[in-house]
């Protein structure tokens, strides 16, 4: 088959098309710097996993797998693995801190109804090494008196609240740039 030197150069950018490139070169293309993969701990508290059916009109209709999805997509884009788990259980939350006290770089925590009273949650997450952004779905200052006032906020390093599902993609955002920045600082 006899090419014309037109159809190749067509051919070729159809080819850098659907590659993603959008110049042609005889140069390979340098790869981009890759970010030091992190390790971060995501825990849902009690009630979560009825997320999109419990209090549509405070926490919305997003379910927790919906969640969970949206911040393994997030993570697989910036260079993240994640440890995810849900449990109804304030022991079991005491525990997979401790467990991981030494294996992750970050955490994220939405410790739902337990964020109010929960002294041995409050008392783990002082004792992590690492930075715990503390989440929730609804703004808590609009919520009804005992939904305003967590107990856990003294022990974390920030907190993002009332921006629905958004808040935990947000926060995942925050504290692995905190976790980059901190590394960042010690070399």
């Amino acid at each position: 088959m006899h090419l014309t030197w037109q159809r190749v150069c067509v051919l070729a950018a159809l080819v850098a098309a659907a590659l993603g490139s959008s110049t042609l070169s005889a140069r390979p293309a340098q790869a981009a710097p890759q970010l030091p993969r992190f390790k971060v701990l995501v825990v849902h508290g009690p009630n979560l996993n009825l997320l999109g059916r419990r209090e549509p009109q405070v926490s919305g209709t997003t379910t927790l797998d919906q969640i969970n999805s949206r911040l393994a997509d997030l993570a697989r884009d910036i260079n993240v693995d994640l440890i995810t788990m849900q449990s109804n259980d304030e022991g079991a939350i005491v525990d997979v801190f401790q467990k991981h006290i030494d294996d992750v770089d970050a955490a994220i925590i939405n410790g739902a109804g337990l964020s109010f009273h929960s002294v041995s949650i409050h008392d783990v997450l002082k004792a992590m090494p690492f930075p715990v952004i503390e989440v929730h779905i609804s703004n808590l200052g609009t919520r009804d008196a005992i939904h305003q006032h967590s107990i856990l906020t003294p022990a974390v390093r920030g907190t993002v609240t009332g921006l629905g599902w958004r808040s935990y993609t947000a926060a995942l955002r925050a504290v692995v740039e905190i976790v980059r920045e901190e590394k960042a600082s010690k070399r």
